[in-house]
């Protein structure tokens, strides 16, 4: 029997930035399936150090199909097998207690495997015991069932699974997989939502799977009102994160999953000088208000076979050769180094009120994830995590990941992601300058290719003299350091309105450099706290 030592650290989940992890093989450094207990002891004390509140673990309910990412559900009342015991999961979520993560699992209610013979798929021996019988009963992309939320004996089955998780293991939350769905008859399929009403209160909308999911978010914050229910969704309904006792349907974060596609399609098909300032902006803050997002730059749906983590689309095969402190960097990996950390903190910063990290992106990990198949000769070699690479002392992704830990300082030390005041004040296309507020900080990022700007001019809600807080271009984050001076000054503010401001500053923005600046009054304000 397994006695838990920890509790939960229910505080640390009004501000969230989390990391995507996979147990699995993905997150071993070996060529092997990891283990509960490995990844407690070796990759936990990694997250905490670069300062991530949660751990969002993919595939853990018990899967028969490895190369299903866990989304193949076998068993819904049992950890998967492969990984270890029970105890072990247990110790796991422990050992995250301990060091004051928050734990929260992938939930798979939408869909269940076909299997019959391990699964629960003709458990009595029809098609219609736990899903939809016949076509409604089938996804057809995902070769699964579809469960019947109508049934009150499914209901139960699937809210004891949530329970389960909470009071045996003492996870967290949930991650909500493919809310669409289970929210709409045609689940999503060959849809591309425009946000018109119609779309979701009309006789697409499933009114048993919604329903489903205000039971179980209500269950959810009733075992524990700090417990956090996340939801896939890529369909923008309204109210998915309103309380049940408003009407809405119950989650505390959606993820913003068009973030990540943005960033792909503009690396793949558009030239950086051809990078749309207000398209970007506009992509980061298409949003519901009062419903929170999950910001984040790219996931296990981005790196999979067939596509390439962000690192490597930007630095391509010189992240093999070229990420040596000791030689002297080509232009590619200078523009990989410095669009890394920019699209990094523009996304933490204006994407969301939380944030989400694929493991091993803190520090650009090279290549893509494969899963051992007869096509690759069952090789490991793309499905595991290469934390070596940022142990090294001269290595350029030591210096990536450098930036990361001072990246989600901003939030810690300025209560960033929890404060609602957000004010893009300019999106220059021509420049390719972009300025915003975000709490009582100042953003300024110049995505020019070539170009640098001396006494640039931006509008600012606040008077006094400013500080730079953080700059991308710092030495120690694998820049020029051309800000290095600027660092140990003040900028005074000018009486002078600006793009819709009461104030405005003048400030030199180096080509590809992001700046992060305070007025010194908020500063000590923050200092006191």
């Amino acid at each position: 029997i397994f006695f838990f030592k920890q509790k939960t650290a229910y505080e640390i989940a009004q501000r969230l930035v989390g990391s995507e992890m996979c147990i699995r093989d993905r997150s071993s450094e070996e060529g092997k399936i990891n283990t509960y207990r490995s990844f407690a002891d070796d990759v936990i004390p990694r997250i905490k150090k670069n300062g991530y509140n949660t751990i969002q673990i993919m595939a853990i309910m018990e899967h028969v199909y490895y190369a299903s990412f866990g989304y193949h559900v076998t068993n819904f009342q049992a950890v998967s097998s492969r990984f270890g015991s029970p105890d072990d999961f247990k110790y796991l979520v422990d050992t995250a207690h301990e060091n004051g993560l928050l734990v929260v699992i992938d939930c798979i209610h939408s869909h269940a495997s076909m299997n019959v013979m391990d699964g629960i798929n003709s458990f009595d021996g029809t098609d219609h015991q736990y899903f939809h019988s016949g076509p409604k009963g089938y996804h057809k992309l995902w070769d699964s069932r579809l469960f019947n939320y109508s049934h009150w004996e499914v209901l139960r089955f699937l809210l004891s699974s949530l329970r389960l998780y909470m009071e045996e293991y003492k996870v967290d939350g949930f991650r909500f997989d493919a809310v669409t769905c289970i929210m709409f008859a045609h689940h999503g399929i060959h849809m591309s939502f425009s946000g018109s009403y119609h779309e979701y209160f009309g006789t697409a909308a499933d009114n048993e799977g919604i329903v489903y999911l205000m039971l179980a978010n209500y269950l959810i914050h009733k075992l524990n009102p700090y417990a956090l229910s996340i939801a896939e969704d890529v369909s923008g309904m309204p109210t998915l994160c309103r309380p049940v006792v408003e009407g809405g349907i119950g989650f505390d974060y959606r993820l913003n999953m068009s973030i990540p596609d943005k960033w792909i399609q503009l690396l793949k098909e558009v030239k950086d000088e051809n990078w749309n300032m207000g398209n970007i902006t506009f992509t980061l803050t298409n949003r519901r208000d009062r419903e929170k997002c999950i910001a984040y730059v790219e996931s296990h749906d981005q790196a999979i076979v067939g596509d390439k983590t962000q690192s490597m689309w930007l630095f391509d095969k010189e992240i093999y050769d070229g990420m040596a402190t000791t030689k002297l960097p080509t232009l590619v990996v200078d523009r990989g180094m410095a669009l890394h950390k920019m699209l990094r903190l523009i996304t933490f910063s204006l994407g969301g009120e939380s944030y989400l990290n694929f493991m091993g992106n803190e520090f650009g990990h090279p290549d893509w994830i494969d899963f051992p198949r007869a096509g690759n000769g069952w090789s490991y070699h793309y499905c595991r995590r290469q934390w070596h690479l940022v142990d090294q002392p001269n290595s350029r992704f030591t210096l990536l990941n450098n930036f990361d830990r001072a990246m989600l300082e901003l939030d810690s030390n300025f209560a960033l992601l929890e404060n609602r005041h957000q004010y893009i004040t300019l999106a220059h296309e021509v420049d390719k300058v972009i300025a915003f507020e975000r709490g009582d900080l100042l953003f300024i990022f110049n995505f020019h290719h070539t170009k640098s700007y001396e006494h640039y001019k931006i509008g600012t809600n606040w008077k006094g003299d400013y500080k730079i807080v953080l700059n991308t271009d710092r030495s120690e984050f694998g820049g020029k350091d051309r800000l290095k001076h600027g660092e140990k000054m003040t900028f005074p503010h000018l009486k002078e309105a600006w793009c819709n401001r009461p104030f405005s500053i003048k400030q030199y923005l180096p080509s590809r450099t992001a700046i992060v600046l305070i007025s010194v009054e908020n500063y000590k304000k923050h200092e006191a706290r």
